[in-house]
C-alpha cells in the first residue's frame, strides 16, 4: 500500500513486497543503517527504543532490537511506552539514539520507526539524508558474534515521566487536586491507558474514566484525534457528568479536550491555552508551525512576547523554538513543547498544565474556552497518485495568486486579508494537505474548497 522514506524515518503500511510496503526487510535496513550511522557518532552504543500499542509493534521492535544488537549496540527497551517518554529517556539514560516504533495518528495497518539523536530529539535533515542514504547502498557491517550487543528491560519511566511534570514548577498539582475533577480518557487502544490515569491519579484528579482503554491495536475509531472520530467521548463525557474529557493520539504526544457540554475545546486551542498559561507567569516567545491558528501570535503580543512561525514538522518547531529562546511552542494539531522539560511534543506535561490553567478558573472548561477567539480552521486533505509533481503544482498555484502575499518555506501559505490558506505535501502521507483558517466557518470552508478545485485542475 505505501512505504513513505524520510528525513525523519521510515513509515509505511506492513506487509506487501519489500520496497513497496513495511516489511521485515525494509525495518531490518533500515535500523541497520540508522544504528551504522550511530556507531560513526561515536556517542556511545546505548539505543533507548520504546513502542505504542500497535499489533504490529512487537512484531517491528523485535527485529529492530535484533537489528541493532547485530551492529554490536546496546539496547534499552522501554517496551509499551510514548513517545515523549522515550525522548525523555534517551537523554536520562545518556544514550546514543533512540527509535520509537509508532505511526502516531496513522491507522492501525500503519507503523513506522522515528529517530532520536543523543539528545533524545528527532534527527536533523543532514543526518536523515544520510541514513536514508545508508540505506539505500545498504552500507552497514554487523559485528562479529563475541561483540554482539546487549539487551536489558526498563519499565522506570513511566514513574520518571510522570515524576517530571508533577515536579515541573508551573504544574499546581495542588490546585487540581481541589478542583476535584472528574474526567474521561480516550486512550484509543494504545498506550495512554497505561501513563494518562496514573498521572492523572498523581495530579489530584478525583475520578478517572477510561473509554478504549485495552491496549491491542485495534483503534475502535480513526485515531487521529479530531472532532469527527471523538463523538463517542463527547457522548461518555455528557452521560458521566463528567467535568471534561481528554483525548490523545497511540503515542501520547498530541492532546486535545471536550467540554462538559461534549463541545470540543479544539486541538488548535490546546496550545493556545497553555501559552496563555505559561506566558502569564513567564513571559517570552513562542513558536508554532505556519498551519497553525493565530489565535497564538495574538496571546503572545498580548503578554508582550513575540510570535515566530515555522515549517510544519517537531523538528522544524524545535530547530525555530532554540533560535528565539521561546519559553512554549508547539502544533496546532495538540502537540505542546515545553522547552525545558525537553524539546518534543509531551501531552503529559500539557495535560499538566492544561489543568493548572483550568483550576485557577471559577467555572468549567466550556466557559474556560470562551475567553479565547473562535477561529475556525478547515482541514483538509487531497490523496496524489505517483508521479504527481506537487511543487509545480504549487508553482502553478503560486502564480495564479501572485497578487497576494505568501510564504513559500513549506509548501505555499497565501493571505487573504485577515484569513490564510496553507497548502503543502504531507511528511507522513501520499497527500497534500489544504489547512485555511478564517473567523467564520463558511469562510473558511470556501477557501479550502476553492484551492482544491485549484489542485485538482492542475493535478
Amino acid at each position: 500500500m505505501a512505504l513513505i522514506k524520510s528525513i525523519s524515518g521510515i513509515r509505511g503500511t506492513i506487509g506487501g513486497k519489500p520496497g513497496e510496503n513495511l516489511s521485515p526487510t525494509d525495518i531490518v535496513k533500515f535500523a541497520a543503517a540508522f544504528g551504522s550511522r550511530v556507531l560513526e557518532g561515536k556517542k556511545g552504543r546505548k539505543v533507548v527504543i520504546g513502542r505504542d500499542g500497535r499489533i504490529s509493534g512487537e512484531m517491528v521492535s523485535s527485529l529492530v532490537v535484533n537489528t541493532l544488537r547485530g551492529l554490536g549496540l546496546d539496547v534499552i527497551d522501554l517496551g509499551l511506552s510514548t513517545t515523549p517518554t522515550v525522548e525523555l529517556a534517551v537523554a536520562g539514560e545518556s544514550a546514543a539514539a533512540g527509535i520509537i516504533i509508532t505511526a502516531s495518528h496513522n491507522p492501525k495497518e500503519w507503523n513506522a520507526l522515528k529517530l532520536l539523536n543523543s539528545h533524545g530529539e528527532f534527527i536533523s535533515a543532514e543526518e536523515g539524508v544520510n541514513v536514508l542514504e545508508r540505506a539505500r547502498k545498504e552500507d552497514f557491517v554487523f559485528a562479529p558474534v563475541d561483540k554482539l550487543g546487549g539487551y536489558s528491560q526498563d519499565n522506570s519511566w513511566l514513574k520518571k515521566h510522570i515524576d517530571a511534570v508533577l515536579h515541573y514548577p508551573l504544574v499546581n498539582a495542588r490546585g487540581i487536586a481541589q478542583k476535584r475533577y472528574k474526567i474521561v480518557v480516550d486512550t484509543i487502544n494504545s498506550t495512554g491507558a497505561l501513563f494518562i490515569p496514573p498521572l492523572l491519579k498523581a495530579l489530584g484528579v478525583q475520578e478517572v474514566i477510561l473509554l478504549n482503554e485495552e491496549i491491542n491495536g485495534r483503534f475502535a475509531h480513526n485515531p487521529e484525534p479530531l472532532p469527527e472520530n471523538l463523538s463517542g467521548l463527547s457522548a461518555l463525557v455528557q452521560k458521566s457528568k463528567a467535568d471534561l474529557g481528554i483525548a490523545v493520539d497511540p503515542d501520547v504526544d498530541r492532546l486535545c479536550f471536550v467540554c462538559e457540554d461534549g463541545s470540543m475545546f479544539g486541538e488548535e486551542y490546546t496550545l493556545v491555552a497553555v501559552a496563555d498559561y505559561v506566558l502569564g507567569k513567564r513571559p517570552g516567545n513562542t513558536v508554532s508551525n505556519m498551519s497553525s491558528t493565530k489565535a497564538l501570535k495574538e496571546i503572545t503580543i498580548r503578554h508582550g512576547g513575540t510570535y515566530f512561525p515555522s515549517a510544519v514538522g517537531e523538528v522544524n518547531v524545535v530547530a525555530a523554538m532554540r533560535a528565539v529562546n521561546a519559553v512554549i511552542g508547539g502544533e496546532g494539531n495538540g502537540g505542546i513543547i515545553v522547552p525545558d522539560l525537553h524539546y518534543g511534543r509531551d501531552a503529559l506535561i500539557g495535560i499538566g498544565l492544561f489543568l493548572s490553567a483550568l483550576s485557577e478558573h471559577k467555572n468549567g472548561i466550556r466557559s474556560f474556552r470562551s475567553r479565547y477567539p473562535d477561529y475556525f480552521i478547515s482541514k483538509n486533505k487531497i490523496e496524489l497518485r505517483n508521479g504527481i509533481d506537487v511543487s509545480a503544482v504549487l508553482d502553478k498555484i503560486r502564480k495564479k495568486y501572485k497578487n497576494h502575499p505568501m510564504n513559500t518555506d513549506d509548501g505555499l501559505k497565501i493571505e487573504f486579508d485577515d484569513d490564510w490558506v496553507h497548502l503543502r505535501s504531507s511528511n507522513t502521507e501520499p497527500i497534500i494537505r489544504i489547512y485555511a483558517e478564517s473567523s467564520f466557518e463558511t469562510t473558511a470552508n470556501n477557501i479550502a474548497l476553492r484551492l482544491m478545485q485549484d489542485i485538482r485542475e492542475f493535478i
